[in-house]
């Protein structure tokens, strides 16, 4: 059982919310008790340490403190610039990495900040094509990514569903981009961060990694790092890494006037300081030996568990997964990715539809499901649990009418691996 799930999360301020607004406290209650009592396998969610929670709800959200530590437009910043300073201290040592900007709102604000910072609108960036694995911020027409800048993009080969890196090259040269992002929302192996440096050198571009989804893997060093390799690292704090919901950016001594400007003020006003002293206390945490072990895990049971579908007939696209999340074909059961999401929610089962490489359905019907492993990690399951998860899931897909026994099954389940205490 992790030590994560087990520490109390009921503190006095909740029992005065419950007192002062009984409709939002409901709401606490109810969505703490949807989060205990199905199996959540959103491959960018987690659950947070009490200790996290305890600064994100502190008084530190009263102040404001529009710059930077020593450096602000309001008076009154002494404490909230000590928080700061811990928080950039604690990432730049834990990632490697010459400067830290722990204050964007979120992980698009921090690509955001780095477009802000090295392209100009209407040049060129290169980017992961989104039907492929990439995000909204890599070129969606919808996002400020496709609106404002010419995306041009790379993608997997059909054959292996792996980063195609000679197409990479091919259209940096073709396209020269001011900005070349490595990273995706949905591609489940790890990326030659090498070949990307070399492609960028090559054509003079920027290299900007978009690590949203696995840095907390790098974080617990269970996979390889790109802080060597990147300009800049750009990421969210809330998947694996068990951060409060927020964004960070490393980056080389080099930018860090630029990228600093470009998160205030060009792309945002006052820094959320409870957000940025919650990111300090995961950073701290993300040091120790135990949160290592727990991403080892973490990769561990996303194996076990992508083996386990395939067993239950679902394809791993490119053949399995090196990091916490997996990408499962449903073609061959007839089922696209809407359908097995619906029922799997009604079997309290939480995962997303997914398209896969080279998809013949629209994005909102998809072919395939993604799955990820941090949570159910973080509550303490282990490999052996996957292969249980993992019939369940083929069960609630494949069979429909199972929904109500599938589900008192995963209540079963995870009453032996609760997330957080019940008071």
């Amino acid at each position: 059982m992790s030590a994560m799930t087990t520490a109390p999360f009921w503190g006095p301020d909740f029992f005065e919310l419950e007192q002062e607004d009984p409709e939002i406290a409901g709401i606490l209650l109810s969505e703490l008790e949807r989060a205990r009592s199905g199996l959540q396998l959103i491959a960018s969610e987690n659950f947070t340490s009490p200790a996290v929670l305890a600064a994100l709800g502190s008084t530190l959200s009263n102040k404001y403190a529009e710059g930077y530590p020593g450096r602000r437009y309001y008076g009154g910043c002494a404490e909230v610039d000590k928080a700061e300073i811990i928080g950039i201290e604690r990432a730049t040592a834990l990632f490697g990495a010459e400067h830290a900007n722990l204050q964007p709102h979120s992980g698009a604000s921090a690509n955001l900040a780095a477009y802000g910072a090295f392209v100009a609108p209407g040049e060129t960036v290169l980017a992961m094509s989104l039907p492929h694995g990439g995000h909204l911020t890599h070129g969606s027409r919808v996002n400020f990514s496709g609106r404002w800048f010419d995306i041009a993009s790379y993608g997997v080969t059909k054959d292996t569903e792996l980063i195609d890196y000679d197409q990479v090259r091919d259209q940096a040269l073709a396209h020269r981009p001011k900005m070349i992002i490595a990273g995706a929302t949905a591609y489940p192996r790890l990326i030659d961060f090498a070949a990307f440096r070399t492609i960028a050198d090559e054509v003079g571009a920027i290299l900007m990694v978009d690590a949203a989804h696995f840095i907390g893997l790098v974080a617990g060093k269970a996979i390889p790092s790109p802080v060597p390799y990147a300009d800049v690292v750009c990421f969210t704090t809330h998947k694996v890494l068990r951060g409060p919901r927020g964004g960070m950016i490393l980056c080389k001594a080099e930018h860090a006037k630029a990228i600093d400007k470009a998160v205030f003020p060009m792309m945002q006003g006052g820094p959320l300081m409870h957000a940025v002293a919650a990111k300090a206390v995961a950073l701290k945490e993300a040091a120790t030996p135990g949160y290592q072990r727990y991403a080892a895990n973490v990769i561990a049971n996303a194996q076990a568990l992508a083996a386990g579908l395939a067993a239950e007939g679902m394809r791993p696209v490119s053949g399995g997964t090196d990091t916490h999340l997996a990408l499962l074909d449903l073609q061959s059961l007839g089922v696209t990715g809407t359908e097995a999401e619906q029922r799997c929610d009604a079997a309290a089962i939480t995962l997303n539809k997914n398209a896969i490489p080279y998809d013949p359905q629209p994005p909102m019907v998809a072919s395939g499901i993604r799955v990820g492993t941090p949570s159910v990690t973080t509550q303490g399951m282990e490999p052996a649990d996957m292969k249980e998860v993992a019939s369940l899931i083929g069960r609630a897909v494949t069979q429909p009418s199972s929904a109500a026994a599938v589900a008192a099954e995963v209540s079963t389940l995870v009453a032996r691996h609760p997330a957080y205490e019940r008071p």
